[in-house]
């Protein structure tokens, strides 16, 4: 079964990020109670992630050390 490269406006839920980027379901959820994360989209009572937004918010991340501030 060959598997998709997700387009920066694909929607995906949270196992579908967890699978194509290595954040957990659990870290997803907290982040969306405390902030933090990568930016979602509410339809209704689901939650959805745009793999543009997903790809910015791991740029932004970015550090050269550990002791490197994040924005």
């Amino acid at each position: 079964m060959q598997q998709l490269t997700p387009t920066d406006d694909m929607l995906l839920d949270r196992g579908q990020v967890e699978l194509h980027f290595g954040l957990t379901k659990r870290w997803l959820e907290v982040q969306a109670v405390k902030g933090g994360g990568p930016a979602m989209v509410k339809l209704g009572r689901a939650v959805r992630y745009r793999t543009g937004d997903i790809r910015s918010w791991i740029e932004k991340s970015r550090v050269n050390s550990t002791s490197d501030e994040v924005e």
